[in-house]
């Protein structure tokens, strides 16, 4: 399964953006990486993982704003879909078969 956090920090004032910062910095470290600005994902192998790393987002959680926490299995994951942009692979996704003989 997936955990994918989003969130909404204000960052008017030096202490709101420090304590952005520190979020960013502790998501990063459990593990988390960035799929958009304010879009993390991370692979949680069970679901005692996943319920440890929700324990440890609301320790770190910061003081204003707002997080939010989304476990999606694997094939939900794997059937999202890229809209808009360029979307750019070193896999080679075809079904075409080449025979070297």
């Amino acid at each position: 399964m997936r955990m994918m956090i989003f969130f909404d920090l204000p960052m008017t004032t030096s202490a709101e953006r420090r304590s952005y910062r520190i979020f960013r910095k502790e998501i990063q470290r459990l593990g988390f990486l960035m799929l958009q600005e304010s879009v993390y994902v991370k692979l949680a192998l069970t679901p005692t993982v996943a319920d440890s790393l929700r324990i440890k987002l609301h320790q770190i959680k910061p003081p204003r704003g707002l997080v939010q926490v989304l476990t999606v299995t694997e094939k939900q994951y794997a059937a999202m879909e890229t809209i808009v942009g360029e979307w750019k692979s070193s896999v080679i996704d075809s079904r075409e078969r080449f025979v070297v003989l």
